[in-house]
Parts: C-alpha cells; structure tokens; sequence
C-alpha cells in the first residue's frame, strides 16, 4: 500500500434502529478525503468480520432514489450486521463510483437519453468506475481485522482488496428490489461489470430487462417467464414466402439475440422454422451457456438429419398424443426426447400444458423465436410477458411475424409497458412488457386500492 496507516480521529456511539453502533471519522487518506467505519462488537484481532465497503451515494443512501440500490445495500448490510452482532460499514467518501456527485448527475441526464451507466460516465471522461480501495484496507488494518466475509455483488471489489493484502475469506450476496426505476442499471452492472446477481430473467447482454412487472405476471401460475423475440422487416414482414429463410439482422444485433439466449433456460420454435432454417439454437456469437431446445411438432415431422442432432443438447420435442410410437423410438434414438402433450380444440399441441410441463423440467425462462404461427398462437394464448422485436430498415412485403388472434367476436390488443428503443449497427431493437388490456384495468385497480 502507498501508505502506512490510517487511524480514526475520533468515535461516537449511534444508536440506530437497527442496533446500536460505534461511529469511527478516519483522515489522513491518501485519497485526501475523511472516510468513515460503522463498527458494531468487538472486530479487533477477530475472523471472518461481517464487512461491507460501502461508497457514498447521496441519491440512494440519503434521499432514497430508486435509481440504484445503493441506499437497499446500506441499510441491508446493517440488518446482516445487526443478525450477527458483529461487524463493520467501511463509508467511503467516493460518489457515483468515483466521479463525484456533478458528474454523476449529469451521468444520470444521459442515462435518461437512453445510454447506460457505464456509457454515460465515458461519454463524461470518466472510467466506468474510478474508485480505490487502498484507504478501506488501510482502515481494515487500524481496526486489526484479520480477516472477513464481504458483503458484496461486485468480484472487482473483492480483487482490489486481496491486491491491497486484506484476507477476504468469502463473499456475502445481496439480492436488490429490482423495479422499472433501476432495472437497466443492474442489468449494467451484471453484463457490463460481473456483478454476481440474480436476476431471475431480467438481462440480456445489452441492457435489456426480461423481468415482467407488473404485478399480476410477476407470478406466472407455474409456468416459465416467457420472453418472445423475433426479427422483422420495415413492413413488418419475417420473411418474403412462407417455408423460404430470410436473414434480417444484422451482426450487432444478432449478437444480441444470442446474448439473450444465453439468458434463458430454453429456447422454443416450431417445426416450421427447423424444416426451413435448419437451426442450431446455440449461442455462438457471445460467451453463454446454450439453452435447451424446444420444438413444436404437432405431426412429428422431425428429420432425422437435423442440425439440432448434433447439439450437446439434444432437443425436447413437443407433439401431440396419441404418439406414433414408431418415429418416437427413432428420434430418441438419437438422443431427442419427445414430450407427449394432449391437444387443444385446434388438434395442436396445448401451449398451458406444455408450459406446465416445462416448468416441472426445472425451465424458469423460455424464450420463443419463432415462426408466425408459433408467435401468433403465443400472443393468442397470452403467454408472452416479455416481447424483444428487432426491425431492420428494409422492405420486403413477405409474411406478417403475426397473424390475427380474435377470441370471442372481440380482437385483443396488447400494448409494451416500459419501453426501451436502442440502436444496434442498422437495426432497431424495441423491448418492453406485453400488458393486456385487462391488466392494465387491475393495476389501476390496485394502485386505487392503494391510494
């Protein structure tokens, strides 16, 4: 370290309704600035110390902006603490990450313009985070803490401390409130900055939130978080003859797609798309863990010589009952497991049944891409929570990516709550919240209630 010691200029006991602390001003940093320790117990000489380095953030820490999680990690780290009887708050006097509070600002004016956190503080000249730990190790060592548990998401806090010599034996997590105010900024932080969260299908890789919010889908009845994603033309057109593959996106934002992928447990088309494209659903483009393949194959029409045989992951393939028990034991032959699902009025196969099955196979997030009538029979059967629609500047006057979906005599129209428009290369990318017209009647319903 740069510096041999810090010690505290002076403690204060601070009852807190959370539990009785001691309150500890260091100065001479080398930083030049008077960071402080919230100390509770006896830490001197001890192990394993419940420590959290926590930087200031007068926006979540003082005024409760729900921009961040900043303010939920204090005073998070203060129950744990509190738990255990035993602890330490290192509150280090570096805002937004290091940039001070003005350039935070004004990092947050063009987060509001559509960049995230860690392109606003470039755009800014900034580093995406510009903070030091040398003064929280120093501060470590006057407190005479052998070693600790850190309360952290962040794996860069934890390796600038071990290169500072302070004895990190193990990580404590802390899993944010993730709401519309602060999802992309944790998407952010764990596509762009390893923080270790769980999202529980929140992130893509370029800051999209897969996450339903509403209250109504937050809890999806036993059945995956489905997220819809496709590509389309100007015209709205997913290829130009049906049966006939069409390449629409471009390289940008098909390493998206793939990103998102990689983000899901499973990835669902129908047999259409695989007669057609002869797809592989991997992820190849970004580095992610491939999903398992679902297929849609009502007549299990299948072929034997698909590229999806040849995956690590061998397909689940979902068709109808009664089975033709014959090419049943030829694909799982081959490693593909057929699923057996009863049919709807329409002899195909259930979607609710086989989303039910789904979920008891341990899949959390599916993600459907594909084709039309694939994509129209899910947005007829509202299980869609999550659409990411890619459109390419060009006209082609081909198949519509959706079909009409009546139901009763009356046609539903779905409309995307929070949504998000980025660039990527030439394509536009537009995500968002499928929200039906009844769910918008009880969310106003409940915030009534609520007022």
């Amino acid at each position: 370290m740069k510096q041999a010691k810090m010690e505290p200029l002076t403690c204060a006991r601070i009852p807190t309704d959370t539990g009785e602390f001691k309150l500890c001003l260091f100065n001479n940093s080398p930083d030049g600035k008077e960071h402080l320790a919230l100390v509770m117990g006896d830490v001197t000489g001890q192990d394993n110390v419940l420590v959290r380095v926590h930087s200031e953030c007068f926006t979540g820490d003082v005024l409760g902006s729900r921009r961040c999680d900043c303010g939920e990690q204090l005073n998070r780290a203060m129950q744990l603490i509190a738990l255990e009887g035993r602890g330490i708050i290192l509150y280090l006097r570096q805002e937004g990450r290091g940039i001070g509070l003005l350039s935070k600002l004004r990092a947050y004016n063009l987060q509001d313009e559509g960049y995230d956190t860690v392109e606003a503080n470039l755009m800014l000249g900034h580093q995406a985070d510009e903070r030091d730990y040398t003064a929280a190790a120093l501060m470590l060592q006057s407190l005479g803490v052998r070693s600790l548990r850190l309360i952290t998401n962040n794996p860069t806090k934890i390796e600038s401390l071990q290169a500072l010599a302070v004895n990190v034996v193990d990580r404590v997590p802390l899993q944010p409130q993730i709401t519309a105010d602060n999802a992309n900024y944790l998407v952010t932080k764990v596509q762009r900055m390893r923080h270790l969260l769980e999202l529980n299908g929140w992130a893509n890789g370029n800051g999209h939130h897969v996450q339903d919010l509403t209250s109504k889908n937050n809890v999806h009845r036993q059945r995956p978080f489905i997220t819809l994603s496709y590509a389309q033309s100007m015209d709205g057109s997913i290829t130009a003859r049906r049966g006939q593959p069409l390449a629409l996106s471009g390289p940008e934002s098909m390493a998206m797609t793939h990103q998102l992928r990689a983000n899901h447990d499973a990835i669902l088309v129908g047999i259409g798309t695989v007669l057609a494209d002869d797809p592989s659903l991997t992820v190849r483009l970004v580095n992610g863990r491939n999903p398992q393949p679902v297929i849609l194959d009502s007549q299990l029409r299948f072929p034997l010589n698909a590229r999806l045989l040849k995956n690590s992951r061998r397909p689940w393939i979902a068709t109808t009952v009664p089975v033709n028990s014959a090419r049943r034991k030829q694909l799982e032959a081959t490693g593909a497991q057929v699923l057996a699902i009863a049919p709807n009025s329409q002899g195909q196969v259930d979607l609710n049944q086989l989303m039910t099955e789904l979920h008891q196979r341990g899949i959390k997030r599916l993600m459907v891409e594909g084709g039309a009538s694939v994509i129209t029979s899910f947005l007829a059967t509202r299980l869609v929570d999550r659409i990411v629609l890619t459109i390419a500047p060009v006209l082609v006057g081909g198949l519509s990516a959706v079909g009409g979906f009546a139901q009763s005599g009356s046609v539903l129209f779905p409309r995307l709550s929070n949504p998000r428009y980025e660039q990527f290369g030439e394509d536009l990318v537009l995500s968002g919240d499928v929200l039906w017209a009844e769910d918008k009647a009880e969310i106003r319903r409940q915030k009534a209630e609520v007022g």
